[in-house]
């Protein structure tokens, strides 16, 4: 099957960094390539891929001192795939709603994978209008803001077993990872692991647009000498912070439409223990992969209770669920079905 793969341009595939949505592009494309499918990447031109590479802008635009203008450079990214729209039986686009005009008008057929938050007033409206747009949601929980979108499947992510390495015994912290914002609630790992009496390690990127949020509400708690704040990591630390950590702390204050960094620590044997928002229950196998807490004394509790997670079983579970080559598989299965325009197929479970 010919392949296109159109991401976001704001990291590059893999990211260097943080970056979610970008990392499932790559573990995606390597994992079609690998399966005998031919792949071509849509993405910044310092992207590494097995796949073909067409380089819009030379690098990736969060590291980018040059370009600061996203949206025009992701429509001349659309526009360079509608040109080459020809040369694939499919264009999969992960680049949330820009595109959707030019795609519709598109005679190849194309899907969407949403990777972000879809209770936003105005996505109502825009999805009214574009109710014909096939998408994907990467978990059930994400599409209940939006029923009348074209609904396909649910796929959920997947990260290559090879990146991560089991660890078979707890190490002596919590962790933290992902990014310093309000809706992350690093305040409230913070003071679980004050509660708790356990070091917490906070490895995590500051955006600018957070910036204040950090100096003000959170720089403050790094004075106690069981928090350490470690900045942000990127893959090959991200592998020993995980593997080393007791347990994730997810304390999320959102509707987190999928969480990576969950089925990451689970692919090193670590537990994670997280509020039960978004997609959390869809993803943590109450009390053989970790714990849903809905406050903070609920997580210190978690946190007491540790020792009854198998580490083994976390692991094992990873390889069954979240898996890149699952992920891979489901979404040549969604590929088929909208080529042969077959009906939509049922949610994940």
């Amino acid at each position: 099957m010919k392949i296109a793969q159109v991401s976001p341009l704001v990291e590059s595939v893999p990211p260097k960094l943080y970056g979610g949505s970008e990392r499932v592009v790559s573990y995606l494309t390597e994992e079609l390539v690998r399966q005998g499918h031919d792949v071509t990447l849509f993405a910044s031109g310092d992207s590494q891929t097995s796949a073909e590479l067409v380089p819009i802008v030379p690098e990736a635009l969060r590291l980018s001192k040059v370009h600061d203008s996203p949206e025009i450079h992701t429509i001349l990214m659309v526009e360079a795939v509608c040109k080459r729209a020809s040369d694939f039986d499919i264009i999969h686009f992960h680049l949330d709603t820009l595109h959707f005009p030019l795609t519709r008008r598109m005679e190849r057929p194309s899907v969407t994978t949403l990777h972000g938050r879809l209770d936003l007033p105005d996505l109502a409206p825009l999805f009214d209008e574009y109710r014909d747009i096939p998408v994907i949601s990467i978990s059930n929980s994400q599409r209940r803001p939006l029923p009348q979108a074209n609904w396909q499947a649910t796929v959920y992510n997947g990260v290559p077993e090879s990146h991560f390495t089991f660890q078979p015994r707890p190490g002596q912290y919590l962790a933290f990872l992902g990014r310093i914002s309000p809706e992350k609630r690093a305040d409230r790992a913070i003071e679980i692991a004050r509660r708790a009496g356990i070091p917490l390690r906070i490895a995590a990127k500051v955006d600018k647009v957070d910036e204040q949020y950090f100096n003000e509400r959170i720089k403050p708690l790094l004075r106690d000498p069981l928090i350490e704040f470690i900045g942000e990591i990127d893959e090959r630390e991200k592998d020993a912070f995980l593997g080393g950590a007791r347990a994730l702390l997810l304390p999320i204050d959102w509707p987190e439409p999928f969480g990576l960094v969950m089925i990451e620590a689970m692919a090193c044997g670590t537990p994670v223990i997280a509020y039960g928002h978004g997609a959390v229950p869809e993803v943590i196998d109450e009390g053989k992969t970790g714990y849903m807490v809905h406050d903070i004394d609920g997580a210190v509790r978690a946190v007491e209770r540790l020792d009854a997670i198998g580490r083994q079983t976390c692991r094992e579970t990873f390889e069954r669920r979240f898996s890149a080559s699952r992920m891979a598989r489901d979404y040549v299965k969604v590929y088929h079905n909208m080529i042969h325009e077959r009906e939509p197929l049922p949610r994940a479970v």
